[in-house]
């Protein structure tokens, strides 16, 4: 008859070997999201320009202060958790970065940022997106008065937006683009961006800088496709995948009908493969025992 030892050690055995099934069958997380690209916004200016080899100031010195892989990561600013709370979560001062430590210097105010020179009226925005997600994005911009020299503040928003957008789980050549409205401004201020998904809470963030009434003096300059491809190794996030990963795509609002997902039969199947194996422990014992 076999010890309390030996029957407790081989029950775990079969614990482990039903949790080897199971993990390689959980859903993966997606983590590949975007940057705005008109107005370019600062993390893809800056990741532009070169990460090892800044030409702005300003950006030499985000390189200075946090090193190179937030340039790297230039599709990641996001907050996991924020499900439209987005006030609650980012405090004021800190709206650039989403309150995230690694892009800390997103949040610097300073007048020396690469910015796009607009004009009021009909903008063309363009969004570059290494994962679709659905949801709504929505671009807003800094009242009239907003001053550069201060850390950017919620109150600081006007509450109008620019311009909102359905985004959905495919987006045409890797970019979003949509039509809004720039009211009248004169000199410096911000768009800023808010892309909430409905599939999931995860939701991100971006600050462009953008002046009115004639030309910047560093004018913000959007990564092209061969400099996205040349850094996309050095990046800690995917640069490829498709949105709704973190949720069954069920919960996308564009997709009509639940595709048959194979977790389900496969955790049956793992399931059953459990059950067997501690059956034949037991059938054993009592063979043995008679």
């Amino acid at each position: 008859m076999p010890s309390h030892t030996t029957r407790t050690a081989s029950l775990a055995g079969v614990a482990a070997l039903s949790a080897a099934v199971l993990v390689p069958l959980l859903p993966a997380t997606a983590a590949a999201h975007g940057a705005v690209f008109n107005p370019v916004g600062r993390v893809a200016a800056c990741y532009a320009e070169g990460p090892e080899t800044p030409k702005s100031q300003v950006c030499k010195d985000l390189v200075a202060d946090s090193g190179t892989q937030p340039l790297y990561d230039w599709n990641e600013v996001n907050i996991a958790n924020a499900d439209g709370r987005h006030q609650q979560v980012i405090p004021d001062g800190k709206l650039c970065s989403a309150n995230r430590e690694k892009y800390r210097a997103l949040d610097w105010a300073r007048t020396d940022w690469p910015a796009t020179a607009v004009a009021t009226g009909s903008f063309d925005f363009r969004i570059r997106v290494t994962a679709p997600h659905s949801g709504t994005m929505t671009m807003y911009i800094t009242k009239q008065g907003f001053d550069p020299t201060q850390p950017l503040k919620w109150s600081d928003l006007d509450t109008t937006p620019v311009a909102t957008y359905a985004t959905t789980r495919t987006a045409t050549d890797g970019y979003y683009a949509f039509t809004g409205n720039l009211p009248a401004r004169t000199g410096r201020h911000i768009v800023y961006q808010v892309w909430q998904r409905n599939d999931s809470p995860e939701a991100f963030y971006s600050c462009s800088d953008v002046t009115f009434g004639g030309a910047t003096a560093t004018a913000a300059t959007a990564p092209t496709e061969a400099k996205i491809a040349a850094g996309a190794d050095q990046s800690t996030v995917s640069h490829a995948g498709h949105g709704g990963d973190e949720q069954p795509p069920a919960l996308s609002a564009d997709t009509t009908t639940a595709p048959d997902s194979p977790l389900v039969p496969a955790l049956a199947g793992a399931g059953a493969l459990t059950a067997f194996a501690v059956g034949s422990l037991f059938l054993g014992r009592r063979r043995r025992t008679s």
